[in-house]
């Protein structure tokens, strides 16, 4: 079905009241979604005990150059799986297109170059994912629950994780202080 895979490369937001606590503000990148389910990384939220050096001493990996950034809560699937949503100037043994927008990677070789400084020039780290099975996304966005918008450069990396949910719905226009939790009757 051509229809679902408009997604890919999308921007994904919780609307206020979706339901699930796991997701309130969730801050979704789109990487996969298609026949078989859907695949994104949430970006909007960081982890307050876990930083990027953190982690590359946990792979006994010399931080190098890297920044000490922060490492996001990627969502509730597989928690301890690393991530990485990064610009399409690097790839490596597994590195997945997303739709000319971004790419992402879940192998070490990914934070060893971000660390020796050959990495791609713009990045996020996040532990886990979010995944939807067959139809259960393309449900799920008929219903009160989810946003979505374009996926650019400027909502992906700029900016504080925690404010990225209200700049991505200002981008479409919409002052998220305006939303309401649930829908009305006719």
């Amino acid at each position: 079905m051509e229809e679902s895979r408009f997604l890919t490369g999308q921007i994904l937001l919780a609307l206020p009241g979706i339901g699930d606590p796991r997701f309130e503000r969730a801050v979704i990148a789109i990487c996969a979604h298609d026949d078989q389910g859907a695949l994104g990384v949430g970006i909007g939220q960081e982890l307050e005990a876990l930083s990027l050096h953190d982690l590359l001493r946990q792979f006994e990996i010399d931080p190098g150059v890297a920044p000490d950034a922060p490492v996001h809560y990627g969502g509730p699937v597989e928690p301890r799986r690393g991530f990485v949503v990064h610009s399409t100037d690097w790839g490596g043994q597994d590195t997945i297109d997303v739709a000319g927008r971004w790419a992402l990677s879940g192998t070490i070789d990914v934070l060893r170059a971000i660390a020796d400084g050959t990495g791609p020039s713009r990045w996020i780290v996040a532990l886990g994912y979010a995944g939807w099975s067959e139809g259960q996304l393309d449900a799920e966005m008929t219903r009160h629950g989810w946003f979505n918008v374009p996926g650019d450069a400027a909502l992906l990396y700029d900016g504080n994780a925690e404010r990225r949910w209200e700049r991505c719905f200002a981008r479409a226009g919409i002052d998220p202080r305006l939303l309401i939790p649930g829908a009305g009757t006719a």
